[in-house]
């Protein structure tokens, strides 16, 4: 019992070297608890205080006394056993007193400080933790080391880093190291940081050059394992060991003899002061020299756990290494250098930086300001050289050559490059982050104070709650309105409910976006119409010249609100080729009937949505375009314009926004127009709609039939000539700031602008071409070239460059088989060239093959059907006249449109395909400057067409004198100008021998 008491009092003892103090002692001295603790004491002193020499002489008196039930009868066994254990707890203690003894942890849970008696167990008793004394001195050289990768950054001799790993085998394999005391591993960094992997299964993945560290601490987390790690020296690879190499070496370890041998009078100090007996230190000092002196035997197996624990067989079973990459090392050292004058200085610029990034960064201030203020290292470049670039954030190619570097001088200069940037990088961070600072601090005090502002505005009664605000501000814009009652009860009720919810919902911003749609609209506020006649028509006449159908049309539907007294909504449609005034003439309608004028275009919309609103439960829902046109018009009964209604699009997915619009243009519906977002009905009744179109044949039949077609014709010569001298010379004038005096245009220049360069049915190209003239003249005038430009018809090539219309028409004297015909397309007029010739006959004619009609041109079906059904009557019409002509029976024949690139279709070419077919076969020219529009049916008839008066005046541009047009089409050309049927010889036909008379006359047949 007196030995068990003597080992308990040295256990005790040395738990100040193990850094166990006040509770923890106390812990130790409980009765209930004394006999574990000593056991665990004793056998973690045999586990971690020994040396692999002490451990190999005393491995089989452990392995006998762990089996002893008994505690104190495992202890007091042996007087042997107990001898040698007071002797190497006090070689151990004499070895810590030489160098202050670090923990090095071991958890194996992920809080390791948590126990049930809220903390006050110790942390080193029990199967929550362990916390093992590192080995007592760090090897010089320890050559077999697995590898560790990291990416980023690699880690610098003499500082600390914290690593996870998360590879099943190298966890293991770190278990086990940290468990035989051999806590070693080489760090080395990836070469790239792209791989996140823990191993690395080749060296052409890391760096050679690496740190030599030591497992402070072990942390099992289970699905991984946190390390903190003391870096010691600079190790390099050598080579990589094969898969079947020992992860355990057990080489040599200095001893503690060693230690002693450098502690003696520490020693001698510690005996006399404690009055030992010298005998017994000499048969203690005896039988270890002994044990050191026995060959060393290798460990297979760890060091048993303390009594009451299960042994844990992964310490026991092999670890599979397949993975993890064993490599033998070298130590790098650094080379000798001369603490120099000049390497003085540059470890002073260092640390200053370093002080420098310290002011600035307050994450290291703590630490190394303490550090650097007491020049703790300011005579050590090398740990200067570390420290610095442990510091930086730099690439992790340059800290590697920093630790790559082993001149000391040269790696000085790089880290204080390196600290140079990083200090620039600080000072930038550190201005944005007081600029971002700064402006969240004004941001929260504003807020801060107008929030003071509004509870005291609140109290005072000076300002309500936003919610009877916002009822204030709806109510106040509904007095003086007419608001329907149905409409009324639905914003009464919105009301009640926005009363009700937080301000904060989406549902409150849902129902206040929906009350202020609601209660915008002019609700029974009409603009007062102008129903002057005189008046209306000055406006109209001032802003446009011609387009009589358009003006008509208006001034009837202001005579009618006049009689009537009240107005009423139209729909109205302005068709015509482009820049003829179809969108400019609808907003002069709108300032002559004195109402307001809202534009959207149709062109290209897809979304039904557009035009009846989206539904209110979408995110970002609003109205559609007639509702938006009401509120910023501020009146139901404005003019909107439906631009390119005739290029409007459709979508299954949106669906067709034509249907859509048949609600709105109807005038038995859009007295009840229901909008998705509003979902109440609007009254638009009273809204004139005018749609403008290039080609009504696009627009579907059922919206065409809501709509009243009004045409407008292109521009005639004269009605060019006039509109450029009223409207687009004094706007070119004011639009380049070129005075009246300055510029001078002769009427035979505009003549010749519009018959040479602009011939299109439109004014717009005439308008482009105007202004080019007047930008060149205030050229000349900005340069001082000229005081007053002239621009005549010799001078205009000058201006806008050569004629683009060089001749009138294509033949001058038209061939057989050549016949000028006429077109009609959302451009305007054009002629029309129908061309056919005979075919040379091929074999399988001489055998007896039928004869064929090829068409091309670009003609469509229409067109193609046309030019068959003139080939048959061809046939019909050459037998009747002239039996003996076999022409059509013998001979192929091609015919062709020119300009194939133009497509080409319509019912109106049959009498001029036919005309050319009856040239090709009689082989006479048919008569000149003569132009021919009309379909034809098999017995000869010949039908309306249209377009007709952009068809005249594309022959008169052609220079042609005779027109052949349909009997059914001649009271459109009675109502048409005396300026487009001036100077053209019509003949109106009903059948084609009266075309056939005409252009083949009689006379020149006898000839």
């Amino acid at each position: 019992m007196a030995t068990f008491i003597r080992n308990f009092r040295t256990c005790y003892y040395n738990t100040r070297h193990f850094g166990l103090t006040g509770s923890h002692r106390q812990y130790l001295c409980s009765s209930k608890q004394r006999h574990s603790v000593c056991e665990n004491l004793r056998s973690n002193s045999i586990r971690n205080l020994c040396t692999p020499q002490t451990k190999t002489v005393k491995e089989s008196a452990v392995r006998r006394l762990h089996h002893i039930s008994s505690v104190e009868d495992r202890l007091c066994n042996s007087r042997k056993f107990s001898l040698w254990n007071k002797c190497f707890l006090n070689q151990g203690k004499r070895a810590l007193s030489v160098q202050r003894q670090c923990l090095r942890a071991y958890s194996s849970q992920e809080n390791p400080g948590d126990s049930e008696d809220g903390g006050d167990n110790p942390s080193w008793q029990g199967s929550q933790s362990q916390y093992l004394p590192t080995p007592l001195t760090v090897p010089d050289y320890f050559p077999r080391v697995p590898v560790l990768a990291v990416n980023r950054n690699p880690v610098f001799p003499k500082f600390s880093k914290m690593l996870e790993i998360k590879d099943p085998e190298l966890m293991e394999l770190l278990r086990r190291k940290v468990r035989l005391n051999q806590p070693y591993a080489g760090v080395f960094l990836k070469k790239s940081d792209s791989n996140e992997a823990d191993c690395v299964t080749s060296l052409d993945d890391i760096y050679k050059i690496g740190t030599f560290v030591q497992i402070a601490e072990l942390q099992d987390m289970k699905t991984k394992v946190r390390l903190i790690v003391n870096c010691h020296r600079r190790i390099k690879i050598t080579e990589v060991l094969p898969e079947d190499a020992e992860p355990f070496p057990t080489g040599a370890v200095p001893s503690l003899k060693t230690v002693q041998e450098k502690n003696d009078s520490k020693r001698k100090m510690k005996r006399r002061k404690n009055g030992k007996n010298n005998n017994e230190n000499e048969e203690e000092k005896t039988e270890i020299t002994e044990a050191e002196e026995k060959p060393i035997e290798p460990l297979n197996t760890p060091t048993p756990p303390p009594m009451g624990e299960k042994i844990d067989e992964s310490v026991v079973k092999p670890v599979s290494s397949n993975k993890i990459l064993m490599v033998e090392t070298e130590n790098v050292k650094d080379q000798s250098y001369e603490y120099s004058d000049q390497m003085k200085a540059t470890t002073a610029a260092v640390v200053e930086t370093i002080r420098d990034i310290i002011s600035l960064n307050p994450i290291y201030r703590e630490n190394l300001a303490y550090m650097i203020q007491h020049n703790r290292f300011n005579d050590n470049p090398v740990y200067i050289s570390d420290l610095g670039a442990q510091l930086t954030a730099a690439e992790s190619s340059d800290l590697q050559s920093v630790l790559e570097e082993l001149d000391v001088s040269e790696r000085l200069h790089m880290v204080l490059t390196l600290l140079k940037k990083e200090f620039e990088r600080n000072k930038l961070q550190k201005k944005i982050g007081e600029e971002v600072e700064e402006k969240v601090r004004k941001q929260h005090r504003d807020f801060i104070l107008r929030e003071q502002l509004k509870l005291i505005k609140k109290e005072l009664g000076m300002e309500k709650d936003d919610k009877d605000a916002i009822e204030e501000k709806f109510r106040a814009r509904l007095e003086g309105l007419e608001v329907p009652d149905p409409i009324m009860e639905v914003i009464n009720e919105e009301l009640t409910k926005l009363s009700i919810l937080d301000n904060h919902s989406s549902e409150f911003s849902v129902t206040r976006n929906y009350l202020d749609w609601l209660t915008v609209l002019p609700w029974g506020k009409f603009t007062e119409e102008n129903l002057e006649l005189t008046k209306a028509k000055e406006i109209l006449e001032e802003d446009h010249y011609g387009m009589k159908d358009v003006k008509d049309r208006i001034m009837e539907f202001i005579a009618v609100s006049q009689l009537k007294g009240s107005t009423q909504g139209k729909i109205l449609c302005f068709q015509g080729p482009p820049g003829v005034g179809k969108t400019s003439i609808a907003k002069s309608i709108a300032r002559a009937l004195g109402r307001e004028y809202y534009r959207f275009s149709v062109g290209g919309m897809y979304d039904v949505s557009e035009i009846k609103g989206h539904r209110r439960t979408y995110v970002g829902a609003m109205p559609g375009k007639m509702i938006q046109c009401l509120k910023k018009t501020k009146s139901m009964n404005p003019l909107v314009l439906i631009d390119e209604v005739d290029k409007i699009g459709s979508n299954r997915l949106h669906g067709d926004p034509a249907a859509a619009l048949l609600e709105l243009l109807d005038p038995e519906q859009n007295a009840n127009f229901l909008d998705h977002f509003l979902d109440v009905p609007i009254d638009v009744s009273k809204v004139l709609f005018i749609s403008t179109a290039n080609d009504i044949g696009t627009i579907p039949d059922p919206l065409l039939d809501r709509m009243e077609v009004i045409e407008v014709s292109g521009y005639i010569a004269d009605e060019k000539f006039q509109i450029a001298q009223r409207y687009l010379v004094p706007q070119a004038e004011t639009n380049s700031g070129i005075k009246k005096e300055q510029v001078n245009i002769y009427d035979d220049a505009l003549k010749t602008l519009i018959h040479s360069y602009c011939r299109e049915s439109g004014v717009r190209n005439l308008q482009k071409h105007i202004e080019k003239i007047y930008r060149k003249c205030a050229l000349s005038i900005a340069k001082k070239e000229m005081e007053k430009v002239e621009v005549s018809d010799n001078t205009l090539k000058k201006f806008i460059g050569l004629p683009i219309f060089q001749t009138d028409r294509m033949y001058d004297v038209t061939p057989p088989g050549v016949v000028t015909g006429l077109a009609w397309t959302g451009y305007g007029g054009t002629t029309l060239y129908l061309e056919c010739v005979k075919l040379p006959p091929v074999k399988d004619q001489e055998k007896g093959g039928a004869p064929t009609l090829s068409v091309t041109g670009n003609m469509a079906k229409v067109m193609e059907e046309s030019s068959k059904i003139g080939y048959t009557y061809s046939k019909t019409l050459l037998n009747e006249i002239d039996p003996d002509n076999e022409f059509f029976q013998t001979s192929s024949i091609h015919l062709h449109s020119p300009e194939g690139a133009t497509p080409k279709d319509g019912p109106s070419a049959g009498i001029a395909i036919t005309t050319a077919l009856m040239s090709l076969a009689m082989n006479r020219p048919c008569r000149q400057e003569v132009a021919m529009t009309g379909e034809i049916t098999l017995t000869g008839k010949v039908l309306a067409i249209g377009g007709l008066k952009e068809k005249l005046l594309a022959a008169k541009r052609a220079g042609m004198k005779c027109v052949l047009i349909p009997e059914e089409n001649r009271s459109k050309f009675e109502d048409l100008d005396e300026a487009v049927k001036s100077d053209l010889e019509v003949h109106f036909v009903k059948h084609y021998k009266e075309v056939f008379d005409i252009v083949f006359p009689k006379e020149e047949a006898q000839s």
